[in-house]
């Protein structure tokens, strides 16, 4: 076996850019998810109304991540990373002046803001670290999505402490966005221009790969256009394997998704704790999901990943399951390290089984990673309506159903056998590279 290329000074500068800004980007995240009771109450608005407001968000971050794919064959990841830099601060700021006013249209505008650049840079993200990754001969995902773990700890801890102090919001997202601006502009500089930008070939050229020639043409140009581009994309659902797998990553994300948003309100309508331990509980389910992402990786190995999204599943439904049940605010607490640990592996691991082994790969990573968004972005959202009905505690069983679904459908995430699309040794279609991590 060859040894891994050692890393030169530009490659390093690169590597680090991205987990510093991934770093960031969590940081933000959860400085806004640790401050939303604090939100709520400047807003004085129901839960029903914080679930509204929280849609921008979700809009935003699902337009960001539809988009960011085609305009990175275009621009490349640099230019993609910087829109999505400045779009991320732009938000910020209106959710800061949005919450200082006490107007919830702004903060609806600055988390509309906050989800396009979060998505633009989700997607040139993993365009950049598979860059990395094959030039260094060696894995960087898993570290660079667990920078953006280890930054929503930093910001769980940061929001509590300055919940807890009864710090200005609004100040508080300022300065976030201030640090996410000099973080944008230093990797944007490291960055070096047009990962993952392809150039436009004459039109059908990309439509020789016999059957796969429709999925490998959605990675390469076609005078301006991707002839495989949306067409491959709905041709994939045909596999009902890639069906299951899809199932799978909507429960997954969606579990995940549904900490994100609700976890601090949770604790403090739910279980009745004050808003500085409803921080800390989501510090608690920041710490589990960073752990879990960087610790997993032996187990995927010596056990495979069905054996282990199923137990992941498992897990995060017996966390969700004391959190909605039990009537002791500790107990209910310490589940969400379970929720946690059991969410942290289940959509990269989905996402990456989605692709392993098939010529298709990009098509069917692209589409699983559509549905695993929505699920996480626009999902979670929606229980806030369900919980003026029920309360949302009791909305959450919804999680806990989709878990228990999800573990009963693993076995799709097993490599499929020789002869069912294997893409043969050392037979990568054109751009495959650059977007089956995507």
């Amino acid at each position: 076996m060859k040894n891994p290329p050692v890393m030169d000074a530009t490659t390093r500068r690169w590597r680090a850019a991205l987990f510093l800004f991934m770093l960031a980007t969590g940081v933000s995240m959860a400085s806004w998810v640790a401050r939303t009771p604090a939100v709520r109450d400047a807003l004085d608005v129901t839960t029903g109304s914080m679930g509204l407001v929280l849609f921008g968000l979700s809009i935003g971050s699902m337009a960001g991540v539809l988009a960011s794919g085609g305009l990175v064959r275009r621009r490349g990841g640099r230019q993609v990373i910087a829109v999505g830099a400045g779009l991320l601060v732009a938000g910020l700021l209106v959710i800061a002046g949005g919450a200082a006013l006490e107007v919830s249209a702004g903060v609806f505008g600055g988390l509309a803001l906050f989800g396009a650049g979060m998505g633009l840079a989700e997607v040139a993200f993993n365009i950049e670290g598979a860059a990395v990754e094959r030039t260094l001969g060696r894995p960087v995902l898993p570290v660079l999505h667990g920078c953006f773990s280890l930054g929503t700890v930093v910001g769980a801890l940061l929001g509590m402490a300055l919940t807890a102090a009864r710090f200005p919001v609004g100040w508080h997202l300022a300065a976030i966005a201030a640090a996410v601006a000099a973080a944008g502009v230093w990797t944007v500089r490291a960055v070096p221009a047009g990962t993952g930008k392809e150039e436009a070939a004459p039109e059908g050229a990309g439509r020789s790969g016999g059957a796969d020639g429709a999925a490998g043409s959605s990675e390469a140009g076609g005078g301006g256009r991707h002839p495989g581009g949306m067409r491959g994309q709905l041709a994939v659902w045909r596999d009902r394997r890639l069906v299951l797998i899809g199932l799978i990553v909507l429960a997954m994300a969606f579990a995940e998704g549904s900490a994100n948003d609700w976890l601090p309100l949770l604790m403090v309508d739910g279980h009745g704790t004050s808003a500085t331990a409803g921080s800390l509980t989501f510090m608690l389910f920041a710490v589990a999901m960073t752990t879990g992402r960087f610790t997993g990786g032996p187990l995927l190995v010596r056990y495979g990943p069905a054996a282990v999204v199923r137990a992941s599943a498992l897990v995060a439904a017996v966390g969700v399951a004391l959190v909605i049940f039990s009537d002791n605010a500790l107990l209910a607490g310490a589940a969400v390290v379970l929720w946690g640990l059991g969410a942290s592996l289940g959509f990269p691991v989905t996402i990456s089984a989605a692709g392993e082994g098939v010529r298709n790969a990009s098509a069917r990573v692209a589409a699983v990673s559509t549905a695993g968004y929505a699920a996480f972005l626009v999902g979670p959202p929606s229980l806030g309506f369900l919980a003026d009905q029920v309360g949302l505690r009791n909305a959450m069983v919804v999680v806990l159903v989709l878990l228990g679904g999800a573990a009963l459908i693993t076995r799709a995430l097993r490599t499929p056998a020789p002869g069912a699309g294997v893409e043969p040794s050392g037979a990568r279609a054109p751009g495959a590279a650059q977007s089956d991590l995507v």
